[in-house]
């Protein structure tokens, strides 16, 4: 085979391995970014004089936008590659923290929430594109899961660093230094990142059985593209997969956590940063675990690693709301243990997404896909707030632990929805495999 049409996605090499490094660099930045706010959630609340549906609000905005952008950034991708569109993001996430900074009113604030999650759709996706073209596909799963896995670190940055510094110096210094640093990366990964190896003359995926390689970049028309990725229901689960898994731990880590833990269950700063650091670690560690089980077990995603991470998180929430009085340290711990599950497991959804959809709509796939959970993460941060301030516990002054506990059984129902969905797509998926037989109006009678 000519080394114009090979796909050095076989054999990465050095330059790979930086090109994805220095990808998932910015990935951590991009997290750190949108966690941000939660690690000084109650100092935003004062800042801004702003109620629980307010404060919501900021990461709703948010994750709307996110998960708004994530098909537009999806066909994009499968356009133009992966370098602009991450060199675009840090810089959208620099102004956007730099209005933060500034920011004299929650108008402004939201405005910068606007800005902020624009840049951080951008990046994750862009991080698969890496490793679809500079990877082998037999690594696919482990790498998207050391991908999720080293860029969840950025909690970590937000939760300690960026607290330190705020409470130290200013909110204006805080959020500007942290505006500086997406410009640097920003320039970094222009300097660094390539779309595909030099060899090729485009984006390209390769089929390890068959050694056929195929061109990534989308010629078709988007709506077709967009259409055709949903219609298959491998998609659609991968949809479903991702928004059942993540949401709870993005709205405890994103907002919620931090006044949860210390002004309703009467944590210390540093007791609540230590317990939220240990959900962090918890992630790291379990996602190279997932995603070899994921590489192993390709037809039993769902059932032995997706669903019962749901049960786990569901389980853990009801023991600590049901728990008479402030629930024991031991337990928060266990929260926190079986909320990380949901992180990993939701990186299987890229799994489905890949393997059910060709190359030439994969970050079109991957785009849907990743909307998934974000919408029931907004859904999940608004419901809470808006619970909160019904009961008449929307500021700091009025937090208490029986409010808290009522607002987080608000994500119970989209648990719910997304295990049923869950089950249905699966049962399609397999049909669509020949795994299952599909049930005739016959069979369904007898």
């Amino acid at each position: 085979m000519p080394d114009s049409t090979r796909s050095p996605a076989s054999t990465p090499g050095w330059h790979g391995w930086l090109i994805w490094s220095v990808g998932v660099a910015a990935y951590v930045l991009a997290i750190a970014n949108r966690t941000s706010l939660g690690a000084v959630g109650v100092d935003a609340a004062e800042r801004f004089h702003a109620d629980a549906a307010t404060l919501s609000l900021f990461a709703v905005v948010q994750l709307a936008v996110y998960g708004g952008m994530q098909i537009p950034v999806g066909v994009f991708l499968d356009r133009y590659g992966a370098r602009p569109i991450i060199t675009l993001g840090m810089v959208l996430m620099a102004a956007g923290q730099l209005t933060m900074a500034i920011s004299p009113s929650i108008g402004i604030a939201i405005v910068a929430r606007v800005l902020l999650g624009a840049g951080d759709a951008m990046v994750f996706p862009a991080v698969l594109r890496l490793v679809a073209t500079w990877f082998p596909a037999q690594r696919g799963p482990l790498m998207v899961q050391l991908t999720g896995v080293i860029g969840q670190s950025g909690q970590l940055v937000a939760l300690i660093p960026v607290a330190a510094l705020l409470h130290a110096t200013t909110w204006t210094i805080t959020f500007g230094s942290i505006a500086g640093l997406g410009i640097l990366f920003a320039i970094l990964v222009f300097a660094v990142i390539r779309n595909h190896p030099p060899e090729v003359q485009a984006d390209v995926t390769i089929n390890t059985d068959t050694g056929v390689v195929r061109v990534v970049t989308s010629a078709i028309d988007t709506g077709v593209g967009i259409r055709a990725a949903w219609a298959h229901p491998g998609t659609r689960l991968a949809f479903w997969s991702h928004f059942a898994t993540p949401f709870a731990g993005t709205a405890f880590v994103l907002l919620w956590g931090m006044p949860f833990l210390t002004a309703g269950e009467g944590l210390s700063p540093a007791e609540a940063a230590t317990l939220i650091s240990v959900y962090v670690a918890f992630g790291m560690f379990l996602g190279p675990v997932l995603g070899e089980l994921s590489r192993r077990n390709p037809n039993r995603r769902s059932v032995a690693l997706v669903l019962p991470t749901v049960a786990v998180q569901l389980i853990a929430w009801v023991a600590v709301i049901v728990y008479p009085g402030p629930a024991p340290l031991w337990l928060l711990y266990l929260l926190a243990i079986a909320l990380a599950t949901g992180g990993p497991a939701s990186m299987i959804a890229f799994d489905h997404a890949r393997t059910h959809n060709p190359a030439h709509r994969l970050s079109t796939a991957t785009g849907l896909t990743n909307a998934g959970g974000f919408i029931a993460a907004l859904t999940a941060v608004f419901l809470i707030g808006l619970a909160l301030d019904l009961q008449g516990a929307g500021t700091p002054d009025t937090y208490s632990l029986s409010a808290f506990r009522l607002a987080f059984l608000t994500q119970v129902p989209l648990w719910l929805l997304g295990v049923t969905f869950i089950l249905i797509e699966r049962k399609r998926t397999r049909i669509r495999m020949g795994l299952d037989r599909e049930r005739t109006r016959r069979s369904r009678s007898t």
